[in-house]
């Protein structure tokens, strides 16, 4: 089975990378393969909620996060009070994550980090990448989190596909 590390944008998107990420995931799925995601709004998000309607016991799904969940529920709340994200999109990462953990408590990977920052996030993308045979990168305006994920599969030798967005 292959494992794909799917990364993205968390900050922007549009239809178009929505149906891509739909459209990649459920080929993934329908060829009886894995997905392993970083557990973030935008791409995460999208990928997760599609390869759950594919796989619903989750059990070719991987989600890894740099905090616990109570943490990382936290940091999205806070964000969100912030002003950075919308209440109601933290609450729907709540909500998916703890569905996804309630269905198959191995397809959540906590972390031990205790906060959300840059480094726990690049940390987060070393795990995600490490774990896959194949990368799928949904770049948004030259995002650094997806170019990390990039330059880490280039460097493990790990075949990598780019789809590049200007939003």
């Amino acid at each position: 089975m292959k494992k794909y590390a799917i990364s993205g944008s968390w900050r922007h998107t549009n239809e178009q990378l929505r149906q891509d990420v739909r459209i990649a995931v459920t080929r993934i799925m329908e060829e009886g393969h894995m997905i392993i995601t970083g557990g973030a709004l935008g791409v995460d998000f999208i990928a997760t909620d599609q390869a759950l309607k594919c796989n619903p016991k989750a059990d070719r799904i991987k989600v890894i996060i740099p905090t616990s969940l109570v943490v990382y529920t936290r940091h999205f709340f806070n964000r969100a009070s912030e002003g950075a994200i919308k209440k109601s999109q933290a609450q729907e990462l709540s909500d998916q994550l703890t569905d996804l953990k309630n269905r198959n408590p191995s397809a959540l990977v906590e972390m031990s980090h205790n906060v959300c920052t840059p480094e726990t996030y690049y940390d987060r993308n070393s795990r995600v990448v490490d774990l896959s045979t194949h990368l799928m990168a949904f770049h948004v305006n030259e995002s650094q989190g997806v170019q990390d994920a990039i330059n880490k599969a280039k460097e493990q030798g790990k075949p990598v596909k780019v789809w590049r967005y200007k939003i």
